[in-house]
């Protein structure tokens, strides 16, 4: 079955983007990109349509579920990025960018896309597209790589017919892929998962070389192709997750050693005001002081990452209330020292105050100073006698006007 698309063979190539996250971008490298960036997006556009006319003609059942998939995938992957595109423009502003705007539109390009700088993480999830799901912890430049890698698998499985000229246009498009393919490979760790991509990688220049030769000599090459393009776009396409996947769990590991340092740190300065509040007042808070360190070493499985942050986070939360309640009690104490003398200060310069009211005041004062004086210091004790206290000598004060 022949499908006309109304295209040619091979989609626009993606924009390259300008800088890298938390370099700003000028106004010159933020205006050559939105410009690519917007024809890419119309092209786009245009073909995914195509695809999704040609995927409703498939004959068979599964063929038209699962390219439907595929292409509810691709569609959402382009409306985040169309969505990126537009607060782009916004922070761009028709040019006007000084140094906030510059690294605002860096960290649009380079941050991931279920990320929106400013806004919570409800507010992100609802505005991730249906159908993204685990798609878009990616950049902006991956996605729209990601983006062509599906929609050329897209098109290979669509078996579309070609013309000679298509020929040498997808033959391109697969080189291009397969060098794509080759510099992600390069960025990969050591280890048994680049050496099988790299031998992958050999069979798909073997069979790119073969392709290539037959096509020279004349023969009809369609058959091979389809399949080479659709191994070289889903092979991009899993090298471009997994590197963002990796990049997102080098960063959270590297979040999670920033973390405990800091959480350390505080959990060493809390316990240290632990221990002046159990030896200046009781009762004393009993909360413990967890030590971020006995959470061993940072994990190189990135679900054990995703777990130690969250434990880390509940730490967190533990300091917060335990530096509180610690700093509040010692807080009391400095309180009641200070109101006591408000207080004699109050009775001193008053000359309402007899003596037979002095009389009275004094005891009360001797226990409140013997209370405050004690080491540790009853705060239930110190608080009733500084009520007693207060309260007379506002009375005292005020010619017998309690202030209520």
């Amino acid at each position: 079955m022949t499908l006309d698309l109304g295209m040619t063979a091979t989609p626009g190539s993606t924009p390259r983007a300008p800088g890298r996250l938390g370099v700003p971008i000028s106004a010159a490298e933020a205006l050559r990109y939105l410009t690519d960036l917007g024809l890419w997006l119309d092209e786009r556009r245009k073909h995914l349509n195509a695809i999704d006319q040609a995927a409703l003609a498939a004959p068979d059942q599964t063929d038209r579920e699962a390219l439907t998939h595929d292409l509810t995938v691709s569609l959402a992957l382009w409306k985040a990025i169309s969505d990126r595109y537009e607060l782009l423009r916004v922070a761009f502003d028709s040019g006007r960018v000084g140094p906030v705007q510059a690294e605002q539109l860096s960290t649009l390009i380079w941050g991931r896309l279920d990320v929106v700088p400013g806004q919570g993480s409800e507010a992100n999830r609802s505005r991730m597209p249906r159908g993204a799901e685990g798609n878009l912890a990616v950049s902006l430049p991956e996605a729209c790589r990601l983006c062509d890698a599906m929609t050329s698998s897209l098109r290979a499985r669509l078996a579309l017919e070609t013309t000679g000229l298509d020929v040498s246009i997808r033959v391109k498009a697969i080189r291009e892929g397969v060098e794509r393919i080759r510099d992600q490979i390069s960025m990969l760790p050591l280890g048994a998962t680049r050496e099988q991509n790299q031998n992958a990688l050999i069979g798909m220049e073997q069979r790119l070389f073969d392709v290539t030769e037959r096509a020279k000599r004349g023969a009809d090459v369609g058959g091979f192709l389809g399949p080479l393009e659709i191994d070289v776009a889903a092979r991009e396409r899993d090298l471009i997750v997994a590197a963002s996947r990796r990049h997102e769990s080098e960063r959270d590991a590297a979040r999670a050693r920033e973390l405990i340092a800091e959480l350390a740190a505080r959990g060493d300065a809390i316990r240290s005001l632990q221990a002046q509040c159990l030896a200046a007042v009781t009762p004393a808070p009993k909360l413990a002081v967890p030590d971020a360190r006995a959470l061993g070493a940072i994990p190189q499985d990135p679900a054990a990452i995703d777990a130690l942050l969250a434990r880390l986070a509940l730490v967190g939360k533990a300091l917060d209330q335990a530096h509180e309640a610690y700093a509040r009690a010692l807080a009391e104490r400095d309180e009641l020292q200070g109101l006591l003398g408000a207080l004699d200060a109050q009775v001193a310069a008053s000359p309402a105050v007899t003596d037979v009211e002095r009389g009275d005041l004094a005891p009360l004062r001797t226990q409140l100073v013997a209370a405050l004086a004690s080491t540790p210091i009853p705060l239930v004790r110190a608080r009733a006698l500084m009520a007693a206290y207060q309260s007379y000598v506002w009375t005292v004060t005020n010619n017998g006007r309690v202030s209520l």
